[in-house]
């Protein structure tokens, strides 16, 4: 797992110091690479003392520190007046090397730079220019890669997760607003919108013709997060999002394995050995027991960085996948998150059209849609990164979020209590050839159906806690 992190000298002091001490605080015994980058010089070492060694003085600064070798690193674009440092993916792979498109996309001015890429180019990225006198940094317009921010009466500062700028003494960091450009001086930070989703009134389109276009989308959107490998796996529930993902995996003609995880004796492991039967798909299948819980959970509360019980309980299965992904030999885990806050796939939301009416609920799923980032992807890529294996999300596409946010609420759901959801995406499915069973599936959320949930309060219980009294003292340990 790699620890990114920037900072700036509000006063003009030395902020080498600063991200040198953060490094050493976070590195663990598997840590053997550190980089240093400032505008005039960057150096790469096998541990923090030969960094200061190095004796380099700057206000501006950008560290980094790693286990080796790291797959797909790109190392930092070091330019005669800037560090560019690029972290994530852009899609479709490039057939020349990552380094020199970025370099090529990447160059003086680079606020224009980066607002064109931030325009143009899909991909889970962030970058980071530590210039003379200020930081610039984006975010990719979903907020896949994690980047936080924030700020104490010394320094500003960005970091690749929370607990770099906690080392730092910033105690409530923030997560970077997707697809803008921020300006970091001594003043704090200015965030500019440069690749946003915006709420709108629902176009006018029949479900076939919205179903034909999500499929053409999805498929896009598949092929390009598959391109360059000849394997990868997928987070396998056997429900619908995991399902109409791994089918169109197969589609492009690469290898395709299904991990399935769950706790010891839930039914829905029998109900996902059925769905992969009628994919025609290998999968493997990874029991657990409580004891195998309770050793990961405080692993999963650390790598989540919040005290969240329902982030806890859907981090452990992801912390399963991708340990397995990684134990196989996968670089590439694909998964069907934001598929629910997309298309209407919780209850919550025919509830409150039941509720408040259409306006309403359509202004919640947006909502949803916008900080989705918070509320579910940087859990999961964190928890991927740990185990070096990359989190890819077909349906976290601009171009899909975009659809989707047209769509009107009757290609989502029917407005009636216990109705089938996410419309749009069975008759998808059903297009694609999926079998009924796996089309009509109700979803049952992953901490539910994995039995993680049930286990957690059990472990609390003995402890004579409640559940977010026991993640709270595991967060705080």
């Amino acid at each position: 797992m790699k620890t990114t992190i920037a900072v700036l000298d509000k006063w003009g002091a030395n902020a080498v110091e600063s991200v040198v001490s953060v490094l050493a605080k976070i590195s663990t015994e598997g840590t053997t690479c550190f980089e240093l980058s400032t505008p005039e010089k960057r150096v790469a070492t096998k541990n923090t003392e030969e960094l200061l060694a190095e004796k380099i003085d700057s206000p501006v600064a950008v560290g980094s520190a790693s286990a080796m070798p790291q797959r797909n690193e790109i190392p930092v674009l070091k330019t005669q007046d800037a560090a560019v440092v690029f972290e994530g993916r852009i899609y479709p792979p490039p057939t020349n090397a990552l380094a020199e498109v970025i370099t090529a996309k990447i160059q003086f001015p680079y606020r224009e730079a980066v607002t064109t890429f931030l325009k143009d180019v899909e991909g889970d990225f962030s970058i980071l220019i530590a210039q003379t006198g200020q930081l610039l940094a984006a975010r990719d317009p979903v907020g896949v890669q994690p980047l936080y921010f924030g700020e104490n009466k010394e320094v500003v500062a960005l970091a690749s997760n929370r607990k770099a700028l906690w080392k730092l003494g910033i105690d409530e960091p923030k997560s970077f607003p997707p697809g803008h450009l921020g300006t970091v001086t001594k003043n704090g930070f200015k965030f500019e919108p440069v690749q946003t989703l915006v709420y709108r009134e629902p176009k006018s389109i029949d479900v076939e013709q919205a179903a034909e276009k999500l499929q053409m989308l999805l498929e896009d959107s598949v092929r390009m997060r598959v391109s360059g490998q000849e394997k990868v796996a997928v987070a396998f529930s056997g429900g619908l999002d995991s399902s109409v993902v791994a089918c169109l995996a197969k589609r492009c003609g690469v290898d395709v394995e299904l991990i399935h995880v769950s706790l010891e004796g839930q039914p829905e492991t029998l109900e996902a050995r059925k769905a992969a039967d009628a994919l025609k798909l290998p999968m493997q299948v990874h029991l657990f027991t409580e004891t195998d819980l309770e050793r990961v959970i405080s692993n999963v509360v650390e790598l989540v960085e919040e005290p969240d019980p329902i982030k806890a309980s859907v981090g452990v299965p992801f912390y399963w996948n991708a340990q397995k992904a990684a134990e196989a030999g996968y670089q590439v885990l694909l998964a069907g998150q934001g598929a629910d806050e997309l298309f209407g796939g919780y209850q919550r939301y025919v509830n409150e059209y039941l509720l408040d009416g259409d306006e309403k609920v359509r202004r919640t799923m947006f909502h949803d849609v916008a900080v989705i980032h918070e509320s579910n992807i940087e859990r999961d890529e964190k928890i991927c990164g740990a185990h070096d294996v990359e989190l890819r999300l077909p349906f976290a596409s601009v171009p899909i979020a975009k659809f989707a946010m047209s769509l009107p609420t009757a290609l989502k759901f029917e407005c009636t209590v216990d109705s089938l959801r996410k419309l749009v995406l069975r008759r998808t499915a059903e297009n694609l050839g999926l079998p009924k069973s796996i089309v009509e599936k109700p979803k049952k959320a992953v901490q539910y159906s994995t039995g993680i949930n049930n286990a957690l309060k059990k472990l609390a219980k003995k402890q004579n806690l409640t559940l977010a009294e026991y993640i709270n003292q595991l967060f705080l340990m």
